[in-house]
């Protein structure tokens, strides 16, 4: 099942996407796509519905839940992006939050005022649907209700150059496009073999796998829920293959009129156009 928020001139609407990437409105079944519709029991509800049964809408998709309250985001989580960072490989998952509201897959990106290093990063980010607290890593992928890309947008300068935590660099406004679809874990049948790609103005920048993360979706989620009650609607985003600007010689960082295009394997593409900063 792949579940969308799809914005209308007047509305935004829940959706189904069929076999062929077609919305189906189902507005009359759900009046949105919430933290409750990522539940076992919510799950199984849309599951159950057949896309053809309900009127085709077209729009852009907004950001895959009404109420993403948490991301929770994994720091050079593949080696070779750590290396292209010159950072070490962590001996436990690197934990920081994005701060920032979940935003459409084709929203803009709005470079930050001050911005000179703005940099993308395409990652799978992983939905939890049922509670999480210290779940052994053996059943942790059973508290996840499905599956969407990511673009973990960061200013680098204000990453690591400005003291402190990494927060302030990963949460300005328009920071975290999510979607364009959540995918029903039950169609990605390993989430460690998942092809992802990103593109900057047509050209290739990242070309990588899930099958080369340090710690796997399992790992991460029990390691988080040792320390943190994970909740239905919380996103994870689980880290980014190498091919970031921050990490190119010379770097290469995003500009106003830009396009990012990217993907995950079974998850879609997104498509946002780079801002300049407007007060």
């Amino acid at each position: 099942m792949k579940l969308a928020r799809i914005r209308t001139n007047d509305r935004v609407c829940p959706a189904l996407i069929d076999a062929e990437g077609v919305a189906h409105d189902i507005s009359k079944v759900t009046g949105d796509i919430t933290a409750e519709s990522v539940t076992p029991e919510g799950m199984a509800k849309l599951g159950a519905l057949d896309p053809s049964d309900y009127p085709v809408i077209s729009g852009e998709p907004a950001a895959i839940l009404d109420d993403v309250r948490r991301i929770f985001c994994i720091g050079l989580n593949f080696s070779d992006h750590a290396a292209e960072a010159g950072m070490a490989i962590p001996e436990e998952p690197i934990l920081f939050m994005k701060s920032c509201p979940a935003t459409g897959a084709n929203d803009p990106v709005i470079l930050p005022k001050g911005s000179e290093k703005t940099d993308w990063e395409v990652e799978l980010g992983v939905v939890i649907g049922t509670r999480a607290h210290h779940v052994e890593e053996a059943d942790a992928l059973s508290h996840v209700a499905g599956y969407c890309i990511v673009n973990d947008v960061s200013e680098r300068a204000f990453q690591t150059e400005r003291g402190g935590q990494w927060t302030k660099g990963k949460s300005c406004d328009s920071f975290a496009p999510i979607g364009p679809w959540l995918v029903s874990s039950d169609e990605v049948s390993d989430p460690q073999n998942l092809s992802m790609y990103l593109d900057v103005n047509g050209e290739r920048k990242q070309t990588g796998s899930t099958a080369t993360m340090i710690f796997s979706v399992a790992q991460i989620v029990s390691y988080l829920s040792r320390f943190v009650t994970l909740v239905p609607g919380d996103v994870i985003t689980t880290g980014t293959p190498p091919g970031v600007g921050m990490g190119m010689k010379p770097q290469q960082f995003l500009k106003a009129g830009d396009v990012v295009t990217l993907g995950v394997e079974g998850l879609g593409q997104q498509r946002q156009s780079v801002v300049a900063y407007r007060a």
